[in-house]
């Protein structure tokens, strides 16, 4: 069976899916399995499996066992394991479980070990009587993974052309040698000699000139597809929707973007190079069939044996890339992580724990390099083995052809020379051959960025400032997969343009999924939204973000400096603008006594300002973007009553609609209207004013 790794955090359910259907011949992808069923961050449960299973046409058998009834599976199986996780069982052998671990790839555990992990729930499969074998993996083109390359293939030609050059004169150098040898030394002709060793100068020269000029154009196309390249991959990592970035560790994405280098060190290196050493191969062995059949038949054989060891140890090598890949991304997301939050573990003094768990993570990598490097050790021993022993039997063979007279001492070596250029040029065909099949590791992991459909962009002309700034939903609900609890249901709601409302319930309740809809981070799974009257479908994300200022809690701050944060970093900054929407967040006056003011650098994420501050800086940068609408999620949490009453009077003074989620009774006081959302619906819509008015 093949191994297939995970790409999102909780995916494993699918990633055993793919594995087990492919064992039976029903060949998948987790990228189109994904989009056939949805998966939650909460992952998959057993339920959710079976039901995905069934729908894929197999029949299911859920049952509980002890770790020694193992033998008795029907396999392969899937296991649940460490609670939260599901496993390939693929054989069970003296003793050990043999594992297909869809987050590190094989794993072959002793039954003692094994029973720290097993929870007793497997999970057997059979293909029922619809079953049908099929290959239905989308074939990934490399267009659609790295984008328009301009000025390719002119670049590519013009490499081809010295490359070209550079292969005529390999050839030739050989001749030099048998002229020396056979003519020059024989006869003792000196200026036969000094004409066949200017003549291999002028080469070597020419040699050096080409070479020289290649490399140069070599590098330039390296560097312009990787300006190209990863800015059409970046392009598009950034239009994706949000809910993938949350479903993916940071470590992953950024090493399924690095698989773009590996292709393009492939593809500008080996697109011209295997057919120049497909034609220099050709040429080289012609010239040595001319020398001799005998010692090409030999050649040819060890040649046989290399091409053999090379497909033997193709599928453990690239198993076990891809597993050190999946390890070594691990590694980086847990380091990453760590440094982001040294603060709270700090606090609880859990850094040497913390410290463990990543040493025990670093440790997989090494292991897993460490088994790879024994397997490089022992191709590169018979390789070494292979080829040393036709080198002797070359010269045993050849050696007996000269003593016979049937070959001069230059013809011999001249066919060295020209055997030399051969495997050489043959091996580098085989190994290319195979680092383009390893290519394929890389590929599937960079369409999972490449090929995920980006967030729909409305094409539609749209004036902005004619839309009324008035949101409604319809009936809108929405779950984060199939299967998984309504976060709403069937909500309707109008806020008018120029209302303040305050959206309050319990932890849970939907509030900021709500507001996530109504920003187009998610789409409904039922129902619609308008804004301004028009569907938000037909208007676009991108519009509806235009129209909005919002301070989510999720928000940070960047490394810059407060004017560039406050202006998202616009190029074109309005100082006057900036300092305008920093007296509204009522943060001007801190900024102002900074020594150095607006140009006051603040780190990553915002450290070192306090966090009203931050939350303060936060609001300017939504302010300063003049939006029609306010959305702010908890964003004067960390005010005081005093810095929240000037914020909410500079507000009430802005022609704006403004939807505030708020916990506080002193940031509610300050709406006209409170929503309260309870278990995903609307169970009270008062205006605040008229109570306010009636009491008066």
């Amino acid at each position: 069976m093949e191994a297939v790794l995970q790409a999102e955090s909780q995916e494993c359910g699918l990633a055993c899916l793919v594995m087990i259907a492919g064992y039976h011949g029903l060949h998948l992808d987790l990228m189109s399995l994904r989009r056939r069923f949805s998966i939650s961050i909460k992952g998959t449960n057993l339920a959710q499996l079976v039901r995905y299973a069934q729908s894929l046409d197999f029949s299911c058998r859920p049952l509980r066992l002890e770790l020694e009834d193992m033998a008795k599976l029907r396999l392969p199986c899937i296991l649940h394991w460490d609670m939260t996780h599901f496993v390939v069982l693929e054989t069970v052998r003296r003793g050990r479980l043999h594992l297909l671990d869809p987050a590190s790839g094989r794993r072959v555990l002793p039954l003692a070990e094994a029973s720290r992990h097993f929870t007793g729930v497997a999970l057997e499969l059979s293909p029922n009587v619809t079953f049908r074998p099929a290959q239905q993996k989308a074939r990934i083109r490399l267009r659609e993974l790295t984008g328009r390359a301009i000025g390719l293939k002119r670049a590519l030609a013009n490499i081809f052309a010295l490359a070209l050059a550079l292969e005529v004169v390999a050839l030739l150098a050989p001749q030099v040698t048998q002229w020396v040898v056979d003519g020059a030394l024989v006869s003792a002709d000196h200026d036969l000699l000094l004409i066949a060793v200017l003549g291999g100068c002028l080469l070597m020269l020419i040699d050096f000139v080409l070479r020289m000029a290649r490399g140069w154009m070599g590098l330039r196309l390296n560097q312009q597809l990787a300006l190209q390249w990863s800015g059409n991959l970046f392009s598009h990592l950034l239009r994706l929707p949000w809910p993938y970035f949350e479903k993916r560790q940071l470590g992953d994405i950024t090493a399924r973007f690095q698989s773009l280098t590996a292709i393009r060190n492939v593809l500008t290196n080996g697109a011209i190079m295997v057919v120049l050493d497909g034609l220099v191969t050709l040429i080289t062995l012609g010239m040595m069939l001319l020398y001799s059949p005998v010692l090409t038949g030999i050649v040819a054989i060890a040649l046989a044996l290399y091409m053999v060891l090379r497909v033997a140890f193709y599928q453990p090598l690239r198993n076990a890339s891809e597993e050190r890949i999946v390890l070594a991304a691990r590694e980086n997301s847990y380091f990453l992580e760590t440094i982001r939050a040294v603060l709270p573990l700090k606090l609880f003094n859990t850094t040497s724990l913390r410290l463990a768990t990543w040493q025990n993570l670093v440790a997989d990598v090494q292991n897993r390099d460490v088994a790879t490097q024994k397997m490089l050790l022992a191709f590169t021993s018979l390789n070494t083995l292979i080829f040393g022993l036709e080198g002797m039997l070359l010269l045993y063979v050849g050696g007996m052809a000269v003593l016979d007279g049937t070959l001069s001492l230059g013809m011999l070596l001249a066919f060295i020379a020209y055997k030399s250029q051969f495997t050489g040029r043959a091996s580098q065909l085989i190994d290319l051959g195979v680092e383009i099949r390893m290519l394929s590791l890389h590929a599937e992991r960079l369409a999972d960025i490449a090929l995920e459909t980006p967030e729909p962009d409305s094409h539609m002309e749209t004036d902005l400032e004619r839309i009324e700034p008035r949101i409604e939903l319809r009936d809108v609900s929405y779950r984060y997969a199939e299967g998984e609890p309504w976060v709403l249901r069937n909500l309707s709601l109008v806020i008018e343009a120029g209302d303040s409302v305050a959206i309050v319930g319990r932890s849970g309740c939907g509030k900021s999924t709500l507001f996530k809809l109504m920003l187009g981070l998610l789409t409904p799974t039922e129902g619609e939204i308008l804004v301004g009257g028009i569907p938000a479908r037909q208007l676009g994300p991108q519009a509806i973000r235009n129209l909005v200022g919002a301070v989510m809690q999720e928000d940070q701050l960047l490394a810059g400096s407060l004017a560039e944060n406050i202006a998202s970093f616009d190029p074109e900054a309005d100082q006057q603008r900036i300092e305008e929407a920093a007296r509204q967040a009522n943060i001007h006056k801190a900024v102002a006594n900074m020594p150095m003011g607006y140009q006051t650098l603040v780190a990553e994420m915002g450290s070192g300002l306090s966090g009203g501050q931050k939350q303060r800086v936060l609001l300017a940068r939504a302010l300063y973007k003049r939006p029609r609408i306010l959305a702010l999620d908890e964003a004067t949490s960390h005010l005081d009553l005093h810095s929240e009453q000037h914020v909410v009077q500079a507000l009430q003074r802005m022609p704006m609609t403004r939807i505030t989620i708020a916990h506080r009774r002193e940031t509610i006081s300050f709406a006209r209207r409170l929503v309260c959302l309870d278990k995903g619906a609307v169970v009270e819509d008062v205006r605040l004013d008229e109570e306010r008015q009636v009491s008066a």
